[in-house]
């Protein structure tokens, strides 16, 4: 019966699997390219200037990197077999391998002796990561929302200051740097922005940083101040070859930089599916984080052999997603299809790179920022009253700011460690790793108790008998979910003379209700290891309950069986499971709720009133002492 049930399909799409007209998805897709064009192309050309690469070199390499961000985009949004999380991500260079490939080259010479010697390291570190990815899945329970929440407000935070370089010019040493002109550009840019949301509700929405590039690039043409000289030199087909500059040479010390600037990008990218799982409203798994992991595995792999660089996440164009509230992944497969037939044709390239830096920085700045608005949504579900809670992100944040306000701060530190400490994003991310496992998870049950346990302010029948109504209500209304109502209907029966006729009041006024008032009480009970329990966003009681029966502690295929038993369960009967888990074990609770699956409504309904006795008597029995039993004289 429970293999049946869970079987079944969904009755409607989700949005990220849409499929949207062609012109739709030309139009949002090639906008997504143009928000995406600047950060896919600094990295090759920062490397090519610190290694020694001639102009030439350069341009084949813009070519290669966005003709691979394509295939890569395609592969993480379309998906086939294990690979790609079928999410509107896009896939670019990532910023963290900057820094190791050029000492990579650097020491190996320079020039195209180290860019081969580069290629080695992406390739093993690629391969690397495509195997592990199933084993660094398993560590997303330690990516609760007080971490994921952080490290996506990081990303879009630490991101900002790039959006502020290009609004003032891009280049710090030039003349015109911070210019009015160039500010002018960038908030005018964003006014455009601004002001197409404000006054449209429809499609323009969804294309307002695409008519923002445009109008402002326009502007800055006919003002003088865009220049598509290069257009002119650029060739009209160019296609990159595998192994280009030479066969990739492997050196030791290489890969091993190499493979821990992937084990960094993977936290990266598993903040962006996070982010993008709360953008499109799509819950996300261990197999998610898999699959986009092997994807990005497969990609870098890829892209040294087609004379490319490491790929992740792309967070930029997280933001565009929530600006646009675009869900289709058919929008990044079109925009990947833009890239290849970019990379295949340098004309269409030295187009889009003539879009002039301070109108890219305008956009950016609301970009960016929603990506750290996605952040700051997903910590609006941390417990800030657990002051643990407050240091990991206070000291993650403070942390993340560090390279990015003061860039010689760590001057001083190994070069073996920059790859680290240079970047604020995963500088931030691995602080709020560790700090929630040190926090959070380790020291175990200590720390489980002091949150889901807290020993409640126990009362004696006296008392209880000259409570007021509203301190009687308070008190004992949390033996039910939302049950104020049957504790100021018991509260009549009062005096009690024990604990079992306290209980035999709130029975009464539970299996006596009407029936619409049972169904909104069953309904309001959570999920067993449900997302609330993950998040430690349960009530106080309910998480004390599930706690004691060692449901926040599964495995992973354990929370997937308890995800697959609810979602049957809701679907059959409309309503929670409702199990008294306490001083039950984890196999006995799986054995109930399959069984009772095969119940019918009627029967469904009366059991879980019954469970919500039983949960009741337990919770009562936390609250009100029961008073000794007379001894028995000796005779």
């Amino acid at each position: 019966m429970f293999g049946r049930t869970r079987s079944k399909k969904p009755l409607s799409q989700h949005p990220v699997d849409e499929v949207l007209p062609t012109g739709k998805l030309a139009l949002y897709g090639f906008q997504h390219v143009l928000a995406f064009y600047a950060g896919a192309v600094i990295v090759p050309i920062l490397l090519a200037n610190a290694i020694g690469l001639s102009d030439q070199q350069l341009i084949h390499l813009i070519n290669a990197d966005l003709f691979t961000c394509g295939i890569a985009s395609i592969i993480q949004a379309l998906g086939f077999w294990k690979i790609g999380v079928r999410l509107p991500l896009l896939q670019g260079v990532t910023f963290t391998a900057v820094s190791p490939m050029i000492a990579i080259g650097l020491a190996a010479g320079g020039g195209t002796e180290g860019l081969v010697t580069i290629y080695g390291s992406v390739i093993v570190a690629g391969l690397f990561t495509f195997f592990i990815a199933p084993f660094f899945s398993k560590l997303v329970r330690f990516f609760p929302p007080v971490v994921t929440g952080t490290v996506i407000s990081v990303i879009g935070i630490a991101l900002l200051p790039v959006a502020a370089k290009d609004a003032a010019g891009g280049d710090s040493d030039a003349p015109d740097f911070a210019s009015l002109t160039n500010l002018a550009y960038a908030f005018g840019t964003l006014a455009i922005i601004l002001v197409i949301y404000r006054i449209s509700r429809g499609f323009l929405s969804t294309v307002a940083v695409l008519i923002g590039l445009v109008v402002g690039t326009v502007l800055a043409a006919v003002l003088g101040h865009a220049h598509f000289d290069a257009v002119a030199s650029s060739e009209w087909f160019g296609v990159t070859t595998p192994f280009h500059f030479g066969w990739p040479k492997f050196s030791v010390t290489a890969i091993i930089s190499m493979v821990v600037v992937m084990l960094i990008t993977a936290v990266e990218t598993t903040g962006d599916v996070f982010a993008t799982g709360e953008i499109v409203k799509k819950r996300i798994t261990r197999d998610d984080i898999a699959r986009a992991l092997r994807a990005d595995g497969l990609a870098t792999t890829i892209g040294g052999v087609l004379n490319s660089f490491p790929y992740t996440c792309f967070a930029e164009n997280v933001g565009l997603v929530r600006l646009t509230r675009i869900k289709s992944r058919y929008v990044i497969v079109s925009a990947g299809l833009f890239m290849i037939l970019i990379g295949l044709i340098p004309k269409a390239g030295a187009i889009v790179a003539g879009i002039p830096h301070p109108v890219l920085g305008g956009a950016g700045l609301a970009m960016f920022g929603t990506v750290a608005v996605v952040g700051f949504q997903t910590l609006s579900r941390v417990d800030f009253h657990d002051q643990r809670n407050v240091m990991v992100v206070a000291v993650s944040v403070g942390l993340a700011l560090v390279p990015i306000g003061v860039p010689k701060f760590f001057s001083n530190v190994p070069d073996s460690l920059q790859v680290i400490v240079g970047s604020g994003i995963t500088l931030g991310s691995l602080s709020a790793i560790l700090l929630n496992l040190l926090f959070n998870v380790l020291g175990g049950k200590k720390n489980r108790v002091n949150s889901a346990d807290p020993t409640p302010n126990r009362v004696t029948l006296d008392q209880v008998n000259q409570m007021s109504r509203e301190e009687f209500t308070r008190r004992f209304s949390v033996l039910f979910q939302n049950g104020s109502w049957i504790a100021e209907e018991a509260r009549h029966a009062r005096p009690f003379d024990g604990v079992y006729a306290m209980r035999h009041a709130f029975h009464n006024v539970l299996f006596d209700a009407p029936d619409d008032r049972q169904l909104e009480l069953i309904k309001s009970y959570p999920d067993l290891a449900g997302k609330a329990l993950v998040e430690k966003v349960l009530g106080p009681e309910s998480l004390r309950d599930q706690c004691a029966a060692g449901l926040d502690r599964l495995t992973f295929e354990e929370y997937d069986r308890f995800h697959d038993l609810t979602e049957a369960y809701h679907e059959k009967f409309g309503f929670p499971l409702v199990i008294c888990v306490r001083e039950n074990t984890k196999e006995a609770i799986f054995a109930t709720a399959e069984a009772r699956l095969a119940n019918s409504p009627a029967q469904e309904r009366a059991t879980a009133l019954v469970e919500i006795a039983k949960i009741a008597n337990l919770r009562l029995s936390d609250l009100v002492d029961e008073p000794p039993v007379p001894a028995i004289p000796s005779t």
